[in-house]
């Protein structure tokens, strides 16, 4: 049986119908942690970065963001380089779910240190084994 450890799911994903189905692919993969959404990657850097309003992120959780490429604000290569860049944040698993699959990218997010980089719509075997792979899912 597959038991998921203790983090909380960070999502940037500026469509809501796209970050609804993402829910549900968390759901899908057996996934029953929180999960907290941002609709743009500036609100999801000041989460991080904890120069937020409201919601910043706690010393003590782990995190794993969902983060798409596309939105407004700020777009999701500029908050990974940002995370990849800070010394604390650059250790939160990052995986990209965008709905392009130009090899350039591909491969620019895992030159800025993208963990892994899914295309939408999401294959939920595909992004269990992805959470698998990152040591966040184990066998019990």
């Amino acid at each position: 049986m597959k038991t998921p450890k203790d983090f909380i799911i960070l999502i940037a994903e500026d469509d809501d119908g796209h970050a609804e189905l993402i829910r549900e692919d968390i759901e899908d993969s057996g996934l029953k942690n929180d999960v907290i959404r941002f609709s743009n990657g500036e609100e999801v850097w000041f989460f991080l970065s904890k120069t937020g309003i409201n919601d910043v992120r706690r010393k003590n959780e782990r995190y794993l963001l969902l983060l798409d490429i596309n939105m407004p604000k700020m777009d999701g290569l500029e908050v990974l380089k940002r995370m990849k860049s800070d010394k604390v944040l650059k250790e939160i698993p990052v995986m990209i779910l965008t709905t392009t699959d130009d090899p350039r990218e591909v491969e620019a997010c895992y030159k800025l240190g993208c963990d892994s980089y899914i295309t939408k719509p999401i294959d939920v075997v595909k992004f269990s084994a992805c959470i698998k792979q990152l040591g966040l899912l184990t066998e019990k």
